[in-house]
């Protein structure tokens, strides 16, 4: 029993304690919820007050934007006003000038009529005299018509004809001060001959005499020569300092260099190749070096051939070596080496009739075209190359003038140097030396001869030098010195326009006076 109590005490307590601290519980709950409140309304209170100053500052500071918005506004305005009342100002004033300008150009105007209207007055009354001066030279006219036995336009023609012989005389005077002008200033005129010269060059010739066409066994032979992404051409080109040339020419490689012994060796060596079958970089310039060599010393046999053939003796080895090279020089087709041989048998000939020294003509012969071996090297005419070539190595002053002097380049003072020119002539003038056909030659004096005869005064025609010179003897008594000047220009004018040929022809006019008296 007494268990029950105490448990239903404890029961009691316990129920009592949870209602105790329920009741506490509830207390102090209640309290912190008073105490949030108070919380809640410090900081909405501090809000409010937060807002109210934020509000009050961004017061403040809109109208103080808008007062200085306001004022930039003001003064802007101010400003547009005081522009357009200057622009305004300008206006005003422009218009009262364009005005002013108008009222000038009335007053012009009026002006000009008032002029029109005089001058047209004085138009009519100078017609009228003009109309009557007119009438009055008709009337002289037939006058002097009647007075003169001959007609206004025979009268006409007549005067025509004496103001040009005046004008013609006039103009054979002022050339023939220019040509003097001009002798005194030769450097300049040689020059622009030269240029003449060369723009009259044939494009057709010098393509031919600077290509050397290889043949190839078949088209594929083309691509071993190329070689992998061209590695064998840039070595042969390279090696032998030629332009390969490689189009659609079927079965052939063009070879394009103006030296002729560097296109002899890649002609020889390319062959070589070909037919060696092994085509690279190694191979092709060990067959370049050796074609090299053995294209020296068949330069050097060539040489010595010529020094034996002609009996001449002494001369340098570098001449010697010179003379072979031209062997693969050309001129006008003809071929320097044989053309030297020709001109050196001529001298020799020649010398010998005129008992001078045969052995030195034929020296000068040999040697007076030596400098095309290296004109292709060395600027300057080849005369001057040549004589430069022969001083260096010991030539005698007789035959370096020779070869200066063999086209002019130096006034001739000796007879070889006459010789010479004469020798050259006539190995350059034979019919097919220069490989041209003799119908083709004949065609070409006959050509120069009809041109000449077009012209009135002619006496007699010469074409001379295969052509390359025109000799024309004129009657004296047709025409003056002056009008013979202005027949040399005239028929080397039509000679340039109606022909074709190369190199230049010189034309030459001759007139003389010939006083025959008898003593009886």
């Amino acid at each position: 029993m007494l268990t029950v109590q105490v448990a239903v005490s404890i029961v009691i307590g316990i129920v009592a304690g949870l209602a105790l601290g329920y009741f506490l519980k509830m207390i102090w709950a209640k309290k912190k919820v008073e105490a949030a409140k108070e919380t809640a309304a410090k900081i909405l209170n501090e809000a409010h007050r937060q807002a109210d100053s934020i509000k009050k500052e961004a017061d403040l500071s809109a109208k103080d934007t808008l007062y200085q918005m306001k004022s930039e506004f003001e003064r802007e305005t101010k400003e547009k006003k005081n522009s357009l009342f200057v622009q305004e100002k300008r206006l005003l004033q422009k218009e009262e000038n364009i005005e002013k300008k108008m009222e000038q150009i009335d007053q012009k105007e009026s002006e000009i009529s008032k002029k029109d209207r005089a001058i047209a007055a004085q138009v009519r009354v100078v017609e009228e005299k003009e109309n009557k001066y007119n009438e009055m030279i008709e009337e002289q006219k037939k006058v002097l018509e009647r007075i003169s036995e001959i007609s206004r336009d025979a009268a006409k023609e007549e005067l025509v004809k004496l103001i040009e012989d005046d004008a013609r005389h006039e103009a054979a005077k002022s050339l023939r001060r220019i040509e003097e002008e001009l002798r005194e200033n030769a450097d300049k005129k040689s020059k622009e001959i030269i240029s003449t010269a060369i723009q009259r060059y044939a494009g057709e010739y010098v393509t031919e005499r600077t290509v050397s066409i290889v043949s190839l066994p078949n088209e594929e032979m083309k691509g071993r020569i190329i070689g992998r992404e061209g590695r064998n051409i840039r070595a042969i080109e390279a090696a032998t300092g030629v332009d390969l040339v490689i189009d659609d020419t079927p079965e052939a490689v063009i070879l394009s260099s103006h030296n002729p012994i560097r296109r002899e060796i890649a002609r020889i060596s390319l062959e070589r190749l070909m037919s060696d079958g092994r085509i690279h970089p190694a191979r092709i310039e060990e067959i370049v070096n050796k074609v090299g060599e053995e294209l020296e010393n068949a330069i050097r046999d060539a040489g010595e051939r010529a020094c034996f053939d002609l009996g001449l003796h002494g001369i340098h080895p570098e001449l010697v070596k010179l003379i072979g090279r031209l062997k693969y020089r050309t001129s006008f087709a003809q071929n320097v080496y044989q053309h030297s041989l020709e001109v050196a048998f001529l001298m020799g000939i020649m010398a010998a009739e005129l008992k001078l020294n045969i052995k030195q003509a034929k020296r000068a012969g040999l040697l007076h075209d030596i400098g095309k071996a290296v004109d292709h090297e060395v600027e300057g005419p080849h005369a001057t190359i040549g004589a430069d070539l022969a001083r260096r190595y010991g030539e005698s002053p007789r035959i370096i003038h020779t070869i200066a002097a063999h086209h002019n380049d130096e006034p001739p003072d000796s007879v070889f140097a006459v010789l010479i020119q004469a020798a050259d002539t006539l190995s350059a003038a034979r019919p097919g030396a220069r490989k041209e056909m003799l119908e083709t030659y004949v065609k070409r004096l006959d050509e120069l001869e009809r041109i000449t005869r077009s012209f009135t005064g002619i006496s007699k025609t010469y074409a001379i030098q295969a052509g390359r010179e025109l000799r024309i003897i004129v009657s004296s008594d047709q025409l003056t010195d002056e009008e013979s000047l202005l027949l040399s220009k005239d028929i080397a004018k039509k000679i340039e326009h109606e022909m074709t040929y190369p190199g230049q022809i010189k034309v030459t006019v001759i007139r003389e006076t010939r006083s025959i008296e008898f003593a009886k």
